[in-house]
């Protein structure tokens, strides 16, 4: 599935990943050696960082420069909004999302998170696990990211100790234990010499393992998508309205799981009608079977009435269809979740609207805890609501499916987007 072939890079295989980590732990720093190791910025733009670096009277190339882009970043020496960077090397494409360390921007980790196929979360080697280790590991075991990468970093400042490794990485092991993540590797680095980074360390010969970039390149992530249970929202509906195509309709959008194929019976949704695929196509043509996460458009055998926001599942394996839902939600915005409050909600490609029924708690993100007594969700904030709709949505766990598992909260008013959902 999406190998490398002669169409070069476009049909290598994509993998997003976040960073994330306390503020200093050297995430932007590690995603710069990343890139000057493996060979993916210009000599120019080593050049600018290596001039910066030096007119602030740095001692050494800062790498961090090539992703903290906003002056503020750059004056404090901090990672504040998300930022995206792209580079490939033979094997795969990667888009990176370097994710602020601070509790005030959890926002904003959520953000670059909630795509991701893995997480990379720094700790500092002098320091181990500390609060905002577990906060992110928190968050990315809620966002369901199924891989996740400790890199114990800063090894140099501890002399390569493998006892320190060691021991950082029995104590995170006892909180993971808390958390849902199916894959957790640990990765002794010094992201400020490159050591385990894109080559192996010669001041670690006690580390068997994979170094960052090979872990990167080869870790597998075909089955992270649901490919079991059929779903697909309906985006638009194609009638040409031309003699050439005078009877044509087709219906396009995105897989959110499951494979579809022609020939296959299918239910549509909200009607309940049944009928079969008669053909599939890409962006080149027919296709024989589609896949999440394709853009396709579907032709079917019968006329029925389908517009957007409908979805086309399978007979015997439909997803949850309700008015009433339960949903973790991080809210983003500075205005606080209201109880009874209406909201406009973007589930898949159906709009609808809610109010929010129930208010169940608040999460502690550092200690796991449920806060019964204090039920105010603000800005940065998770918690656990129900909420009731203006019309069915269509949907699965978001453990099941990350696509059809997961809500916008959109301000009626203004259009701004105050939270995120999981549905629970």
């Amino acid at each position: 599935m999406n190998k490398f072939s002669s169409n070069g890079y476009l049909d290598m295989e994509l993998l997003r990943f976040t960073t994330a980590g306390s503020v200093d732990d050297g995430k932007s720093t590690l995603i710069g050696r990343l890139l000057y190791d493996s060979k993916s910025i210009f000599e120019d733009q080593y050049e600018a960082i290596r001039l910066t670096s030096e007119r602030r009277g740095e001692e050494y190339v800062n790498l961090a420069l090539l992703t903290d882009g906003l002056k503020a970043e750059r004056e404090q020496g901090i990672t504040i909004d998300v930022a995206y960077r792209y580079f490939a090397t033979p094997k795969r494409k990667f888009i990176i999302a370097d994710t602020p360390g601070h509790i005030q921007y959890t926002r904003n980790m959520v953000t670059g998170a909630s795509t991701a196929n893995l997480a990379i979360i720094l700790v500092d080697a002098r320091k181990g696990v500390i609060e905002q280790t577990r906060r992110h590991a928190f968050i990315a075991s809620l966002l369901g990211i199924p891989h996740m990468v400790m890199c114990i970093n800063k090894m140099d400042l501890v002399d390569y100790d493998e006892a320190v490794f060691e021991q950082i990485k029995k104590q995170f092991q006892t909180f993971a234990s808390k958390l849902n993540v199916k894959d957790i590797q640990f990765i002794p680095i010094s992201a400020l010499n490159g050591d385990n980074v894109v080559d192996k360390s010669v001041n670690m010969n006690w580390y068997g393992g994979p170094t960052l970039m090979y872990l990167l390149e080869t870790i597998h992530i075909g089955s992270d998508l649901n490919l079991v249970d059929c779903r697909f929202p309906v985006q638009l509906v194609i009638r040409p309205y031309n003699n050439d195509f005078h009877d044509y309709r087709a219906y396009a959008g995105r897989i959110a799981g499951g494979i579809f194929k022609p020939g296959d019976k299918v239910m549509v949704l909200p009607s309940g009608f049944t009928t079969h695929i008669k053909s599939i196509e890409g962006p080149d043509g027919p296709v024989k079977e589609a896949f999440a996460p394709m853009s396709v458009s579907i032709r079917l055998e019968d006329e029925l009435d389908i517009s957007r926001g409908d979805m086309i599942s399978r007979e015997n394996n439909k997803p949850e269809v309700s008015q009433d839902i339960d949903v973790m939600v991080c809210w983003m915005n500075a205005k606080k979740l209201q109880l009874n409050g209406k909201y406009s909600i973007k589930h898949t490609t159906r709009d609808a609207r809610c109010v929010i029924k129930k208010i169940h708690y608040k999460i502690d993100v550092n200690t796991l805890h449920r806060i019964q007594d204090d039920k105010e969700i603000g800005i940065n904030d998770i918690g656990r609501i129900s909420i009731r709709t203006t019309q069915p949505l269509f949907f699965d766990k978001y453990q099941l499916n990350r696509n059809t598992g997961s809500v916008i909260f959109i301000d009626e008013a203004t259009h701004e987007t105050l939270g995120a959902g999981m549905i629970i």
